[in-house]
């Protein structure tokens, strides 16, 4: 059961320990979620969603088949709406002068449906065994998806600070039992890092409702993902270069890009800032 999980979460980084030491295991070509997410990175979100749909219909037991498939709806989102750009890549001053989004309610419905799925099928596994890590990787991803959905895409950033310390304390429990799945990292290291790039009043009303604005904190988690991740690990250094970009130090910045890019050719954001930084 979960044949690409175990592989992350036991530890068994045959892929890329021998050459690599303690780097990330490869996203495959041939283990269907694995292929799902590649897709989705590349922003073949039809492709992914098939991928991911078939994984579904063979193991109903597994809660990271509907997440990886809300994952997929929410990155189609980010793309149609130009979402990580805006939040990411422009600057401040730019970023304030921003249309506001305007979500599809078909997706929205969509990536709801796939994240309450995978909820309740975690929750199943759970009461029959509560330390599960697979079950727990997927409670934390499907936390840290309707964070995100909530915060960047319908700006409720207050709305979305309940579920990203859910996110973030399951992720912790996750480590502790298990502290090899790097892809739990993230889900502290977004809160922290994309909070802590928001204006000192707004981090200083968020702190007040909980979240976690620590900058320097959410990169070192962000650096976690980004070297020995594995589902997220894309997601980590594209998350990192973004970083780089903000210290000014482009060198950085490009090297992460040129390696997104060269992975996922068809996606034109990776391609597109690669370009603006030459």
């Amino acid at each position: 059961m979960r044949e690409a999980l175990t592989l992350i979460c036991a530890g068994l980084t045959l892929l890329g320990s021998a050459s690599r030491g303690h780097a990330g295991v490869a996203l495959s070509t041939t283990i269907p979620l694995d292929l799902g997410f590649r897709q989705m990175y590349n922003l073949q979100f039809e492709e992914a969603h098939r991928t991911f749909k078939g994984w579904e219909q063979l193991h109903p037991d597994d809660p990271m088949g509907p997440a990886s498939d809300a994952a997929a709806y929410l990155f189609s989102e980010f793309d149609r709406l130009g979402v990580l750009q805006m939040e990411l890549f422009l600057d401040d001053e730019k970023f304030k002068q921003s249309k506001k989004l305007a979500p599809d309610p078909v997706t929205k419905r969509a990536f709801d449906a796939s994240v309450t799925l995978s909820e309740q099928v975690a929750d199943r596994v759970l009461e029959r065994s509560p330390r599960d890590r697979s079950a727990l990787l997927a409670k934390v991803l499907d936390l840290g998806l309707r964070s995100d959905y909530l915060a960047l895409i319908e700006k409720r950033y207050l709305a979305s600070v309940g579920d990203m310390k859910r996110a973030g304390l399951l992720a912790q429990q996750l480590l502790a039992l298990d502290p090899t799945c790097y892809d739990a990292n993230l889900a502290i290291g977004v809160e922290n890092y994309i909070l802590g790039l928001k204006p000192a009043p707004l981090r200083w009303f968020l702190r007040m409702y909980g979240a976690e604005t620590d900058r320097d904190q959410g990169i070192q988690k962000l650096r976690l993902t980004a070297e020995k991740g594995h589902y997220l690990l894309p997601f980590a250094q594209l998350l990192l270069a973004v970083a780089a970009l903000r210290d000014k130090n482009s060198n950085q910045a490009r090297e992460l890009l040129a390696g997104l890019v060269q992975q996922f050719p068809h996606n034109t954001l990776y391609r597109r800032e690669l370009e603006r930084l030459h």
